[in-house]
């Protein structure tokens, strides 16, 4: 048969045109069978699991945080006071310890860390009391840190054992221990809980942007600013600007900060949760900030008062520590030193010029170390905060971080001012004048040091 060629062409282009089109329909009916095959074929997002390293750093924190307090403080403090005084020093760092660990899981957790539904932006929640909810395969952070949530709360008790024990060095050798037990009760649950909530537990400071990678403002400011209340309050010592109240025992104090010093590495470095690298840039920040501030504070003492002292070097230590820590998780080791100088120089004004020019009687610098200390590097993180460090510094300012400053004073004078009114009324504040004279130690305990 002879074919035209058009048509031949003509034929050529259908028949091509047909098989490609049923070549596109059998795509296209393999894909609609292939989607469902690929749907359920596509892995489920994993579970989180526990991330045994991040929880091995982080039992390792909590016990070198809870050293910070016992015996670290407890020493430190102790040393410094006089000797009549001493076992009742230490007996408040123990016995704190004690208390707040059993409001912390009582109510504390819950208040600082559970969700506060329409109130969440000021205190959590009360859902989590005496830790309901919580099993030994909740995790703290799914996705994150991948931690046990029980080992989160421990983590975060040490927080609220060490506070509440620094503000005791502002009014140190002058409260009865029965007004102290009543004083840090009410005191935790009403300012320390919220305002860890604020900042970390979800609450309008955090959502706001206020940097405090490990307690600058919730620890420190909180503790200084509470310390120089009850200062205020209760008033100086008998014999306070009279009578010799040189520390009785450097030696404890030494070991006290040394303790400090190796526990801080817990207090800073482990608030990032996990073990990683800004770990361990917090970790050095720590190092090189608290020998910054110890040497600052010593060579500014050497030039004002002629000698170096040891009761200086240490408190320039405890300072550094103090500056660094809202700082630790935010800056470089070069914004480290220069927080860790600062510190000590400021510090060791506030303590020692400071102090006298006003007249009132901090017994330890609770306030001129911690408070002031706090302060300082609270507003030095809003302005040193390298976000190759850590992503969040990107949002840093000066502005944001007095923000926070401002209503943590704000609460913590105002609700320490009530709280030790009302222990004024339910048992007074200090005790009888002869029996501080006589000291504490026998007085409130029955007991002396040989």
């Amino acid at each position: 048969m002879n074919i035209p060629s058009t048509l031949k062409k003509t034929g050529r282009a259908a028949l091509f045109g047909s098989l490609a089109l049923a070549a596109l329909g059998s795509v296209a009916a393999l894909a609609q069978e292939a989607a469902p095959a690929a749907a359920a074929a596509a892995p489920a997002a994993p579970t989180p699991v526990l991330d045994t390293g991040n929880t091995a750093w982080m039992l390792t924190s909590t016990a070198l945080v809870l050293m910070m307090t016992i015996p670290g403080l407890a020493l430190f403090y102790g040393g410094m006071v006089r000797k009549k005084n001493v076992l009742a020093t230490v007996m408040q760092s123990f016995a704190i310890t004690c208390l707040m660990t059993v409001l912390w899981f009582m109510f504390g957790y819950s208040l600082a860390f559970s969700d506060g539904g329409g109130m969440n932006a000021y205190l959590g929640g009360f859902s989590k009391f005496f830790h309901h909810g919580i099993t030994t395969s909740t995790l703290w952070a799914p996705g994150v840190a991948n931690i046990p949530e029980f080992v989160f709360s421990m983590f975060q008790m040490t927080f609220a054992i060490i506070t509440p024990a620094l503000i005791a060095g502002a009014f140190a050798e002058r409260m009865k221990f029965s007004a102290l037990l009543i004083f840090m009760a009410l005191w935790l649950l009403v300012v320390y809980a919220p305002i860890a909530h604020w900042v970390w537990g979800g609450g309008f400071l955090g959502a706001a942007g206020v940097l405090d990678f490990a307690g600058g403002t919730v620890v420190h400011i909180n503790a200084g600013v509470a310390g120089l209340v009850c200062a205020l309050v209760l008033g100086k010592r008998e014999g306070y600007g009279t009578t010799n109240m040189a520390p009785h025992n450097l030696v404890y104090s030494v070991i006290g900060a040394s303790l400090l010093w190796v526990g801080w590495f817990g207090f800073n470095a482990g608030s990032e949760l996990a073990a990683d690298g800004l770990a361990g840039a917090a970790m050095l920040n720590t190092q090189v900030a608290t020998a910054a501030a110890a040497l600052a504070w010593m060579f500014a003492e050497w030039i004002v008062a002629k000698k170096p002292s040891v009761l200086g070097i240490i408190s320039g230590a405890v300072a550094g520590l103090v500056a660094v820590t809202p700082a630790s998780g935010f800056v470089n080791p070069t914004g480290a030193f220069i927080v860790g100088i600062v510190a000590g120089v400021v510090c060791y004004i506030s303590a020692v010029k400071v102090k006298h020019m006003f007249g009132y009687d901090d017994s330890l610098d609770a306030f001129g170390v911690h408070g002031v200390g706090g302060v300082v590097g609270a507003l030095l993180t809003g302005v040193l905060a390298d976000p190759a460090i850590n992503s969040l510094s990107s949002g840093a300012s000066i502005g944001k971080q007095l923000y926070g400053i401002i209503f943590t004073i704000l609460w913590t004078a105002i609700a320490t001012f009530v709280i030790l009114y009302i222990v004024k009324a339910l048992v007074g504040l200090r005790p009888s004048t002869q029996e501080e004279v006589e000291g504490l130690d026998i007085s409130q305990h029955g007991e002396v040091v040989p």
